[in-house]
């Protein structure tokens, strides 16, 4: 983990007096209070430690014990030898402590404000507009915790929401811009505006997409954001 991520971010996965170097080898957390859709979750740091968090009935079926390392290969051959399968890893990314401050300096986005229940009538014609891949894998919602909207020529052509993830002070950011409207660094500015929001109300601003989503993770760049790992997870 050689970026300077926050507190929030090591204490949350775990990582806080972890090796910082990179590893061949999961460390196995085996974690009563995993919550209950979720058999085991498979963590990847980006040049630091490997982390499988498994269920107690988990760890019984793939013969491991908390604390103990298993290779990478060997992990996920276990994995596969028991009849799991892994959802798919998603990149996940924060924003390193130089570019918070970077953030919160912005003036205010063009055109951006807070949405509320009043823009349901835009957010719906903005919903029938966008591509349903993006609305299935961005989870951009009206009624999230925040939601910010980009107006161009009184149209809504971009939205950015935010949720607190699994119970944290890690706040989860979706974002949709409409495909015509792409290319003018609205939907990063929208971003850093939501992550900027993140922060003032003491929650950490999480970017989190598929790992073959070249548009999301290049917008997550621009936006400040760097790559923390991979995540990946068995559900029941």
């Amino acid at each position: 983990m050689p970026l300077a991520f926050s507190a929030t971010v090591t204490d949350f996965w775990g990582l806080t007096g972890a090796s910082p170097g990179p590893s061949d080898s999961y460390r196995v957390v085996v974690g009563p209070g995993l919550r209950s859709d979720l058999l085991l979750t498979l963590l990847d740091v980006v040049d630091g430690p490997l982390v499988a968090t498994v269920s107690p009935a988990t760890a019984e079926r793939l013969g491991v014990a908390d604390g103990e390392a298993v290779g990478r290969d060997a992990l996920r051959a276990r994995i596969a030898e028991a009849g799991l399968e892994l959802n798919g890893a998603d990149l996940v990314s924060y924003l390193p402590q130089e570019a918070q401050r970077a953030v919160t300096a912005l003036p205010p986005a063009p055109g951006t404000r807070v949405l509320t229940a009043a823009d349901a009538p835009e957010f719906a014609r903005f919903s029938a507009d966008a591509p349903e891949d993006d609305l299935d894998e961005a989870y951009v919602e009206l009624d999230h915790w925040v939601a910010l909207g980009t107006f161009v020529d009184d149209r809504l052509v971009a939205v950015a929401s935010m949720y607190p993830w699994r119970e944290s002070t890690v706040a989860d950011i979706g974002v949709i811009t409409l495909p015509e409207y792409r290319g003018r660094g609205l939907g990063r500015r929208l971003v850093q505006a939501l992550a900027a929001e993140a922060l003032a109300r003491g929650h950490e601003p999480q970017y989190r997409h598929q790992t073959g989503n070249a548009a999301s993770a290049a917008l997550a760049r621009a936006a400040g954001f760097a790559r923390f790992g991979e995540w990946d997870v068995v559900t029941a």
